[in-house]
């Protein structure tokens, strides 16, 4: 006979929802604040009391069963509304939600999640955040990450996306005293005679130059033999007069703006996608997120979702 909802300990449930989400023991307890062996009895108990085995354990990873993927569908639209009634009236440990876990790449974390670090923490102060930073492509469900944050084309299919900014330009840029001595390129045929500081991405190829001609964008393979993986980087071995770079024009505003670098080629300027935040499922995302979003957005001259 399975137990009925007064019999079934709400906290094993919302601990069920998270090793769903998260697919591991180990993260659903951190961010729940217990140890991985309370949480496999806690999730043993709830099993025994349903009468049902709600996941597939293996050595690499823990999946629901079919029946297990269905009552985690049902309880996270429940948990959603218990969420926002509380903070709808501000009680007391409404937020209280565990850990937010982000993977970003380096740009995004300068340009969005730490100018919103400042609000988010804020308002809630007791959700412990985590941005790791890194540039590789990662499966962020594998890896125990609520959400990522990329470029719109880097987004996987299966991931439910939300635009946090609207499309950014491209430039190339170089030091006044690189120019002073090379001359500037006008038009992307030049470049072949300068030298141009290589941009490595995070699966280790190297990133052709866009540019746009009039047509569309076109990649241009550029010389030169020094390739940087890091945009901080690659920011100041372009002010040291190292060579042209290829950046964020977002990124490079206050370099821009003090007179350090200047663009040249500026009406081939390309324009790239939007940065995203994605995560697996719009019904098993962590509650804090759709805040972070929301911040993010706002600050970018996006309303709200």
């Amino acid at each position: 006979m399975v137990a009925g909802p007064n019999q079934t300990n709400f906290s094993d449930l919302k601990l069920f929802l998270t090793i769903a989400r998260r697919h591991s023991f180990t993260s659903a307890a951190i961010e729940c604040g217990i140890t991985p062996s309370a949480a496999s009895h806690a999730i043993r108990r709830l099993e025994e009391k349903l009468g049902v085995e709600l996941l597939n354990r293996t050595s690499r990873s823990v999946m629901p069963t079919d029946l297990g993927a269905e009552l985690a569908r049902s309880l996270a639209g429940g948990f959603d509304k218990i969420d926002e009634a509380l903070n709808s009236i501000g009680a007391p440990g409404a937020a209280r939600f565990g850990e937010l876990r982000i993977n970003t790449f380096a740009d995004a974390a300068h340009l969005l999640l730490s100018p919103a670090l400042p609000e988010f923490a804020k308002r809630f102060p007791d959700i412990r955040l985590t941005v790791a930073v890194e540039e590789r492509p990662i499966d962020i469900v594998a890896e125990g990450y609520d959400a990522g944050v990329r470029y719109g084309h880097h987004v996987p299919e299966d991931m439910v996306a939300v635009a946090l900014t609207g499309p950014h330009r491209w430039v190339v840029v170089a030091a006044p005293h690189y120019l002073e001595t090379h001359g500037p390129p006008q038009r992307p045929e030049d470049l072949q005679d300068h030298v141009c500081i290589q941009l490595q991405l995070g699966d280790s190829s190297s990133y052709a130059w866009e540019l746009h001609d009039g047509d569309g964008d076109r990649a241009w393979q550029v010389p030169g033999n020094i390739t940087i993986k890091d945009t901080a980087t690659t920011i100041s071995a372009a002010k040291a007069g190292v060579g042209l770079a290829y950046l964020l024009e977002a990124r490079i505003k206050d370099e821009l703006a003090d007179g350090s670098l200047k663009i040249v080629l500026d009406s081939y300027a390309s324009s790239g996608e939007p940065l995203h935040i994605y995560y697996g499922s719009r019904r098993h995302n962590h509650p804090g997120l759709r805040a972070l979003t929301n911040i993010v957005r706002q600050q970018n001259g996006l309303g709200s979702i």
